[in-house]
């Protein structure tokens, strides 16, 4: 298994969040579960933290984490565990988290990111 594409997806995780301001959108995450849905249905989920890190489980349910930062309407991700290349991935959030919205990862798979209430470990497709 590459770990870049499973980098890619769980930055995506994080386009999840919304508000007006950048930071108001990230604020929304705080305390929930940004989970990205596959079409086969698993689920990867990650949680931000205030401090700017974030802590996540893999579709295949390993522990991941790394640190967050926002750069103007995006949020950005970084990776630690398990290491990756250094890389950051940028995502614009969606006008409406209670709808999700549609992406894809590296790979091309589409995904659908949406923001659920609490601490989520279990998969909701």
């Amino acid at each position: 298994m590459t770990r870049i594409p499973l980098l890619i997806s769980l930055l995506a995780l994080a386009t999840a969040a919304t508000a007006a301001e950048p930071t108001a959108k990230v604020d929304a995450t705080f305390g929930n579960t940004v989970m990205s849905v596959y079409p086969d249905g698993r689920s990867q989920k990650i949680w931000l933290q205030p401090d700017g890190t974030w802590t996540g489980l893999s579709r295949r349910g390993n522990s991941l984490a790394g640190k967050w930062s926002v750069k103007g309407d995006k949020v950005c991700l970084r990776q630690s565990k398990p290491p990756t290349l250094p890389i950051s991935f940028c995502r614009t959030f969606p006008a409406d988290p209670a709808k999700g919205i549609d992406s894809e990862d590296l790979t091309g798979t589409p995904i659908h990111i949406k923001l659920v209430k609490g601490h989520v470990e279990k998969s909701e497709g």
